[in-house]
């Protein structure tokens, strides 16, 4: 097999043409680092450099530098190209130098850093900005975020939800701040700066230099000595309704202005920042809404009743808003009081809904009709006759009572059941006894038929009425297990004599503890006796 050597050119002009064929520069110096050859592309890349050059003088200065310092690679700017050279050793001391032009995978590596850079900014602004669903935490973020990887100030112009005041208002956040600054601006304020106008209004403009003019005019906007900004760029924040306001990001006077990535980058964080504000604004108007709606369907504080005791028990099925399908509620009446406890069908919002229709009915009824099984019939027909009820199939399963004083104290009960769990009464030796009543849900049939007991409540007994929240939460040892009225039973027993109110959060207590923090529907409970 022949040897390397034999395979290598002895032709000059062979091995010249091979060495110009390279796409690389390549460049040769002899022991006294003088330049004894450069091929083509080196002649293209580094003219500067011919035969007879001293390396380490010559008008190349990354090179230059290498070779006095005698590294073995540099990396330099020449003639507008990123180059990238690395020393070899060659036979009799000498050394060669190969030249790459790096410049397009330069710029190649730089795009891809650029676009993971704007990938992550996104990525952060679209979790913190997700996660905020207050108005003013939301503001907060929008000028927080691009601080300072966009600009050194922040600014969101705002109008404020209603019913504050329709003047303009701010906030901002600059390197440097402790912490966002909020103010009122003026709409005279907002007109002297070009652009922010159109932006409130959706429009986008481009950026532009702050004028002197504009800068007394927005100082207040502006950190105390932050100056004169160079590049500012303004962007509209929209959202479904129309824009949520303006986004200004300011640059210092020695910062670069905004290239064409970076506007592009700020229009799309305005437009999240906007989609943001929106749905804070909407999460604000519903909260509202649901608090009023709570207030309204939250059972009530029971008046007292001369000579009656009296107590409630409520827990939603883990709803936010604390409302749901079983109610109770007490009516004064001029023999002692009318009394209701109810579960309608379905969960949150929907049965709360039809639980405020179930009250207001009561509320009306009861005006023209008191006894148990009577009110319960006209309010069977009441709930059959509101609009869309065939198409909503909504009912409810319903206890309706009245409280008579009676003279030895005690207290005479009338119930009716429209399809509810019986009422347990607790004696005052420990007895359970449950009412028999039953009867057919309210609001399902036309001709549903209700059942009505009559019970005494002696001094020391009590009456309890309560929803299958009770008796149905699971839990337990398998997490699995209803409560059921047993235990139930059992709890009243081991309870008799204690007062209404401790002997509801006696059971409450008990269900909590069997629960252990499972998911549970409605709970509502009512509990009677004689003062």
């Amino acid at each position: 097999m022949a040897g390397v050597g034999a395979a290598l050119p002895a032709d000059d002009q062979l091995a010249r043409e091979l060495l110009d064929g390279l796409a690389e520069a390549v460049v040769t110096v002899d022991a006294a680092g003088e330049v004894t050859l450069v091929n083509a592309m080196a002649a293209e890349l580094l003219p500067e450099l011919t035969p007879g050059v001293d390396l380490a003088g010559c008008a190349v200065p990354g090179l230059a530098e290498a070779t006095r310092d005698g590294a073995e690679s540099f990396e330099t700017e020449h003639h507008g190209r990123r180059l990238r050279g690395v020393r070899r050793g060659l036979a009799g001391e000498r050394r060669a130098w190969y030249v790459r032009d790096v410049t397009e995978e330069q710029a190649r590596t730089d795009a891809l850093l650029t676009e993971r850079s704007r990938t992550a900014f996104l990525a952060q602004a679209g979790s913190r900005l997700g996660l905020s669903l207050h108005r003013d935490q939301t503001l907060r973020a929008a000028v927080d975020l691009p601080v300072p990887y966009l600009a050194d100030v922040a600014v969101v112009v705002h109008r404020p939800p209603p019913p504050a005041e329709d003047e303009p208002h701010w906030i901002r956040y600059a390197t440097g701040d402790p912490g966002p600054v909020t103010g009122v601006a003026g709409w005279r304020t907002v007109e002297s700066v070009p652009g922010l106008v159109e932006a409130l209004e959706g429009d986008l403009t481009e950026p532009s230099p702050w004028l002197d003019a504009e800068l007394a005019d927005l100082a207040e906007v502006l950190p105390a000595g932050f100056g004169r900004p160079g590049t500012v760029l303004i962007s509209p924040m929209p959202s479904a309704g129309g824009p949520a306001g303006a986004l200004v990001l300011a640059r210092r006077r020695e910062r670069p202005g905004f290239d064409q990535r970076e506007i592009s980058l700020a229009r799309e964080f305005a437009a999240r920042a906007g989609a943001a504000l929106a749905a804070a604004e909407l999460y604000g108007e519903q909260a509202h809404l649901a608090r009023v709606l709570q207030s309204s369907l939250l059972p009530p504080e029971l008046p007292r009743l001369a000579g009656t005791a009296l107590a409630g028990g409520y827990r939603a099925a883990g709803d936010s808003l604390r409302i749901g399908g079983d109610f109770y509620d007490l009516f004064p009446t001029p023999a002692g009081g009318l009394f209701a406890l109810g579960d309608v069908c379905g969960k949150g919002v929907g049965a709360a809904v039809l639980t405020g229709r179930v009250r207001q009915s009561l509320q009306t009824l009861r005006l023209v009709e008191q006894r148990p099984r009577e009110l319960m019939e006209l309010l069977n027909r009441a709930l059959l006759d509101a609009p869309g009820a065939a198409r909503r199939a909504q009912f409810t399963t319903l206890l309706l009572g009245t409280l008579t004083r009676e003279p030895d104290g005690g207290l005479l009960v009338r119930v009716a059941g429209g399809g509810h769990p019986a009422p347990l009464v607790v004696r005052a030796g420990g007895g359970i006894e449950a009412v028999p009543v039953g009867g057919m849900p309210v609001g399902a049939l036309t001709d549903a038929r209700f059942v009505e007991a009559e019970i005494r409540l002696a001094p020391g007994d009590l009456l309890l009425t309560y929803t299958d929240g009770v008796t149905e939460a699971r839990g337990g040892p398998t997490e699995l297990a209803m409560f059921g009225e047993a235990r139930l039973r059992q709890a009243l027993a081991s309870g008799a004599g204690l007062p209404p109110a401790a002997l509801v959060d006696r059971v409450l207590q008990l269900v909590d503890e069997w629960l252990d923090g499972q998911p549970h529907d409605d709970i509502a409970m009512l509990a009677v006796a004689a003062a």
